[in-house]
């Protein structure tokens, strides 16, 4: 493989800034790890590297041929597999290549702790370069070459690994901190001079009547006003150049925006899924002996290897004419139940943000749903008005979101919900999904997110059957 030439490749999306004149290298055997929050345009870079699509400026050139092999973050490829599945089926096959260059995207978004186990093993001995977009901890702690974190309309390239990136980082905020801290002292004793100024100028205006002494203290008070604006100008200008490289100094802050779902209030405490003796499946069982019983409060975890079954009982559950059932089986209503696929089948792609929830909350006026918009990091026109086929993984992950949160659901069924997010988001969805108040079953790999989010009990889909009890995922 020859290297790859980024030459001042610069991305735009409608008014949207994802980064400018960014200029790098692939050289052979490189291992890179792109990071940033949702909606940056790190799938799109994937894509402008390998020249599936071109760059609004800029230039990638290769010398010699490259072999790219290409992995998605959603594969929608093998429909009747498993994420985690469809995801080994494409690896494999970007890999039977024998490609110079592996690009994945969100890699381990579907995979269990095996698959993933065996996805890192197979990472860290790979031979070509490496070029990965990941929020998975676990991904973040190879050895990586080179980060490069794309924010406020810069691609920024550290060279070295996660680790040190991160301790530079923490770094730099702390002196952007500190910096700002100066600022707003230096403001706070220039505010207290001009105030110390306009009382000794008191007495003497009130001495001075003649037309002379006023033209001169006038024209003393225009100068003063004159050198304090300029000073307050740039103090503003300082403070507004400080928070915006705070913004882009690492890629962990706390999401300021906040946002709840609330579910129906429930007068009984009869359980609201009862299910005994039940079968489900399709031309062919897959989990048979089904016993479930969740009360209307009760956050209840789905676990299982890729494949068991866990998304065809979510499906059960929903009343899905392909899933066959047997069995005694006492759910709500599909119309009280919110469900986050794990592909987002909830959207439609030529829908904007703003139908999509208009469509699952029609009673909502236009100014109550981008009020919710709003909690949910959608906050301009643009946003609004941009349709479901161009927003990144993680923001169909907040609209789906908001369509649950706009329909007020009291049971939410949540297949891998931490896909695609970014750990901000992540973070913040975890403060929403401990305090909901509703019934909530939730598929997920990710140990540390249902412990963080307080379930109450576990259940396990192991070898066709559905138990009670705790798993490591």
């Amino acid at each position: 493989m020859s290297t790859i030439t980024l030459n001042n490749v610069s991305l735009y999306f409608n008014d949207k800034t994802c980064f400018e004149d960014f200029s790098a290298f692939i050289q052979p055997n490189a291992k890179i790890l792109i990071i940033g929050n949702n909606g940056a345009g790190k799938s799109t870079l994937l894509d402008i590297i390998q020249g599936i699509k071109g760059p609004c400026a800029g230039k990638v050139s290769y010398k010699g041929s490259v072999t790219f092999g290409y992995v998605p973050q959603t594969v929608i490829d093998y429909p009747d597999l498993s994420g985690g599945q469809r995801f080994n089926k494409a690896l494999s096959q970007a890999l039977s290549n024998q490609p110079d260059v592996l690009l994945l995207d969100e890699p381990t978004n579907h995979l269990d702790a095996a698959n993933k186990k065996s996805l890192i093993k197979m990472l860290k001995s790979f031979k070509g370069a490496l070029v990965i977009v990941s929020h998975d901890p676990d991904v973040m702690q190879l050895d990586f070459d080179e980060i490069w974190h794309i924010a406020q309309g810069t691609v920024t390239i550290f060279k070295g690994d996660y680790n040190s990136y991160q301790q530079l980082s923490a770094q730099k905020e702390q002196q952007l901190i500190m910096q700002r801290e100066r600022l707003h002292k230096e403001k706070r004793l220039l505010a207290k001079a001009k105030q110390k100024e306009q009382e000794r100028a008191a007495p003497s205006r009130a001495a001075n009547r003649d037309e002379r002494d006023k033209s001169l203290l006038s024209a003393m008070k225009e100068r003063g006003a004159q050198t304090a604006g300029k000073k307050s100008k740039k103090f503003a200008d300082i403070d507004k150049a400080i928070n915006t490289e705070l913004d882009a100094s690492f890629v962990h802050k706390k999401i300021a925006a906040s946002f709840s779902l609330n579910a129906q209030k429930l007068s009984s405490a009869k359980a609201i899924v009862s299910i005994t003796d039940g079968i489900c499946g399709y031309e062919k069982p897959i989990i048979n002996n089904i016993s479930l019983q969740i009360g209307p409060t009760e956050h209840i975890a789905l676990l299982g290897d890729n494949g068991s079954g866990k998304s065809t009982l979510l499906k059960a559950l929903l009343r899905n004419p392909s899933v066959v059932t047997s069995g005694q089986w006492v759910m709500p209503p599909k119309s009280e139940i919110g469900y986050l696929d794990q592909h987002y089948a909830t959207l439609q792609p030529q829908e904007t943000v703003m139908q999509a929830v208009q469509r699952v909350a029609p009673e909502k006026n236009d100014h109550e749903i981008r009020l919710l918009l709003h909690s949910f990091l959608f906050i301009k026109p643009e946003q609004w008005n941009k349709k479901v086929a161009y927003l990144s993984g993680g923001e169909k992950a907040r609209l789906s979101l908001a369509q649950i949160a706009a329909a007020n659901y009291y049971l939410l069924l949540l297949d891998e919900i931490t896909n695609n997010v970014d750990l901000d988001t992540k973070a913040h969805i975890i403060e929403v999904l401990k305090e909901y108040p509703g019934a909530m079953i939730i598929v997920s790999h990710d140990q540390a997110f249902l412990d963080a989010i307080a379930i109450d009990r576990t259940y396990v889909v192991e070898d066709g059957t559905l138990i009670l009890g705790t798993s490591n995922v």
